[in-house]
């Protein structure tokens, strides 16, 4: 029989699988050099399609598909995939325009706007300890954007919103818990993006070399296997227990961009990172009942 602690430790181990494949991601997306940004991102949906399908139908009762439960949820799947759907666009393009672990660093800004998001819209009560990492967060956010007013600046905004739009993609997630398999939702939402993309795709499609086509592919079966390793680790944990460990994939960014690329943050990018780690890890405390006597203080 398996306990909680190995059920944890087996949360944890999906968990930093899924950050590493995240990491994964980025490489290719930079592999994949001058090839169109919504062809990479097209690819990064066909081919989570095939493998997110094979997860419902493996799921479902006699084989019989069920891509969604109730059409009531129809109008939220839509919108969690154009938040979902746009919010890649933006990660993608910040990827080919900024360092590997920056634009990791800004898109890992998600978990704040979920706390945000989901106070206004889910009426969750925002925790005094939770309202001070948004803010460390925005902070460190600024460093890592360094704002200047000319263009240089759009690539760190893209990366930026991307992590905005995915926290709002998750708020819509977090009300569709229990109503929906996630397997489904990963399909709906590729299905979607491939829809969506299809005609533009096709009118901007470029002929990949090898290589080019080795990294699209690759991009697409790394996302999958990102996306399901998180569908197994809150199967495993409550999210309160393991979400701090998604933040590896900024170390794993970070690692992979120097040693192929030699990537180096500038200070600046640096102490904006550790304060948005840093911040994760109050938001986690906080998540895990540890900052009670904080959250209390009048």
């Amino acid at each position: 029989m398996t306990g909680p602690r190995d059920s944890i430790l087996k949360a944890i181990v999906f968990m930093i699988a899924s950050a590493f494949s995240f990491a994964l991601m980025g490489a290719f997306v930079k592999f994949s050099g001058d090839i169109p940004l919504l062809q990479k991102v097209f690819f990064r949906n066909l081919i989570s399609v095939f493998i997110a399908f094979f997860m419902v139908y493996k799921n479902s009762k006699k084989g019989k598909l069920q891509l969604i439960k109730d059409p009531g949820n129809l109008p939220k799947l839509i919108l969690r995939s154009v938040f979902g759907l746009t919010g890649v666009v933006f990660y993608f393009y910040a990827i080919n325009n900024m360092n590997l672990a920056d634009s990791s660093m800004l898109n890992k800004l998600s978990p704040f706007f979920v706390a945000l998001f989901a106070s206004f819209f889910l009426k969750e009560k925002l925790k005094r300890s939770t309202m001070f990492s948004m803010f460390a967060a925005f902070i460190s956010a600024l460093l890592i954007i360094k704002p200047q007013f000319d263009l240089t600046v759009i690539p760190a905004l893209s990366g930026a919103l991307s992590g905005a739009l995915a926290g709002g993609a998750y708020t819509i997630l977090r009300s569709l818990k229990d109503k929906e398999h996630p397997s489904s939702i990963v399909l709906f939402f590729s299905l979607f993006s491939v829809a969506v993309l299809i005609v533009p795709v096709t009118i901007i499609f470029k002929v990949p070399d090898l290589f080019q086509l080795f990294s699209l592919v690759m991009i697409g079966v790394c996302a999958a296997f990102g996306q399901l390793g998180l569908t197994y680790a809150y199967r495993y944990a409550p999210a309160s227990q393991i979400s701090i460990f998604n933040y590896t994939s900024i170390l794993f960014a970070g690692i992979i961009g120097f040693v192929l690329w030699a990537e180096v943050p500038d200070v600046y990018s640096m102490i904006g990172g550790v304060g948005v780690i840093l911040s994760g890890v109050v938001v986690f405390l906080s998540n895990s009942g540890k900052l009670r006597l904080f959250d209390r203080l009048k």
